[in-house]
């Protein structure tokens, strides 16, 4: 599935009377460009480069042979929700040499959705360590991998360490659709901590 045709129309609809800055965080590889590029309305903005040699070096690249971009900034895309709420999705880079850089992008923001991937799940700890330490709420939605192993979503929640409270759902990032509903699960979840979208 690819992703959903951009609009050629790069203005916000004239009723949108609230704009929600969003992050979609996780480790290397685990789809969060694909998400962004599969959700955004206009042309998704890329920082995407080409894998090195001396890349591999750092970066652990177990279980992505087909991989052969990387993104070294940030993915930025934009989702009308509604007549009245829009959302700005920022993609972060996932590698722990970024790790300031993401972190910085968080300033703003009034959630994230952090992609998991059941063959490098402990990679996750970290993402969502930091955004807890930082206070700022998430969701996760377990990307599936066609040669993932497949997980009952109680199991994942449970390797997660997962507070009851946090959504967990299962998405394809390369799906629109399913995407889509991963990042609702986000939204209501802000929602419903004390009118997060409301006094944005």
């Amino acid at each position: 599935m690819g992703s959903a045709p951009a609009s050629d129309d790069v203005y916000l609809r004239p009723g949108v009377q609230t704009a929600v800055k969003l992050l979609v965080v996780g480790h290397f590889a685990v789809g969060k460009t694909t998400f962004v590029g599969a959700l955004s309305e206009i042309r998704p903005l890329r920082t995407e480069e080409i894998m090195t040699e001396a890349g591999a070096l750092v970066d652990d690249l177990a279980g992505t042979t087909d991989k052969t971009t990387t993104t070294v900034a940030l993915d930025f895309g934009r989702l009308t929700l509604n007549d009245s709420l829009v959302l700005y999705l920022f993609g972060t880079p996932g590698q722990q040499r970024f790790s300031e850089l993401w972190q910085d992008m968080t300033h703003g923001a009034l959630g994230a959705l952090v992609l998991a991937d059941t063959r490098r799940l402990g990679e996750s700890f970290e993402f969502m360590g930091v955004l807890e330490e930082l206070g700022l709420p998430y969701a996760v939605a377990l990307n599936d991998f066609d040669d993932a192993s497949a997980y009952g979503l109680a199991e994942v929640r449970e390797a997660l360490d997962l507070l009851p409270s946090t959504p967990l759902v299962r998405c394809d990032a390369r799906d629109p659709v399913s995407s889509t509903e991963a990042l609702i699960t986000l939204v209501e979840y802000l929602l419903t901590r004390t009118g997060d979208l409301e006094h944005a």
